[in-house]
């Protein structure tokens, strides 16, 4: 059986070797045993390990407890539970999939209120009844307005009054929000709107600029998903084939 030093391993997956290290201390892995002068000595279960590692954090979707699954999935593999590793897999593509529909349907119904379908009498609110009305805190209004995404005339008394394009607007942003779309994207969609009103909503909320140094999961919702159940799939594989043929 071939076995491989800390720095072999760091090598095959362009990682530092301190990396391979703090996957133990996190029980990522298990604990190699060592040599008698002390260093490590990992296996091809080590290496199958790692794969999966690399697979489960290349995308890392935080929303709704998927990061801490698939941790969990990692912690249960490492010690050999393939039989849980594999029902955490599954339960973790599964909600992937279910995480892309919700951002899938709030592009419809961002579709359905920008085409007018979705109908309802005109009104001046104040924020308190706006909030009410949404469903949303005030603090959650006031959040959304400080990062660009509203802006909302005062009265001559000061006091702010929602119209119905404001309310329109708002629910926009409470359907992608709900679905974990990032502020940064919704900005850039509401933008591309004013700029297009035909713009293609998918692509706009999924393509950020050249010129942005940091992208997060969520400024490409759909297509970090779409990457993350991809792998969830390639792991499963690598579970599937652990389980058949053991180390």
């Amino acid at each position: 059986m071939r076995t491989y030093k800390t720095a072999e391993v760091a090598a095959l997956f362009g990682i530092h070797p301190n990396t391979v290290r703090l996957y133990e201390k996190l029980k990522l892995i298990p604990t190699p045993q060592r040599q008698p002068n002390g260093y490590r000595i990992f296996t091809e279960f080590h290496i199958r390990q790692c794969r999966l590692i690399r697979l489960a954090f290349q995308v890392e979707v935080l929303q709704n407890g998927l990061r801490e699954k698939i941790t969990q999935m990692l912690r249960a593999s490492a010690a050999k539970d393939l039989d849980a590793a594999l029902a955490l897999a599954q339960d973790y593509r599964a909600q992937l999939r279910q995480e892309r529909r919700n951002a899938e349907e709030a592009v419809e119904i961002v579709q359905q209120l920008l085409s007018g379908s979705i109908r309802e009498s005109p009104r001046r609110l104040k924020r308190k009844d706006v909030s009410e009305l949404l469903g949303v805190s005030m603090d959650t209004l006031r959040n959304w307005e400080m990062n660009g995404l509203l802006t909302v005339k005062r009265r001559a008394n000061g006091y702010r009054v929602y119209s119905d394009e404001d309310i329109r607007r708002l629910k926009i942003i409470r359907a992608l929000r709900r679905a974990h779309y990032s502020l940064e994207s919704i900005l850039r969609l509401l933008q591309r709107l004013s700029q297009d009103p035909a713009a293609d909503l998918r692509a706009a909320l999924d393509t950020p600029p050249p010129t942005d140094e940091i992208v997060s999961v969520c400024d490409r919702l759909l297509s970090s998903l779409l990457a993350a159940e991809r792998n969830a799939s390639a792991i499963l594989d690598i579970l599937q084939d652990m389980k058949n043929r053991p180390s």
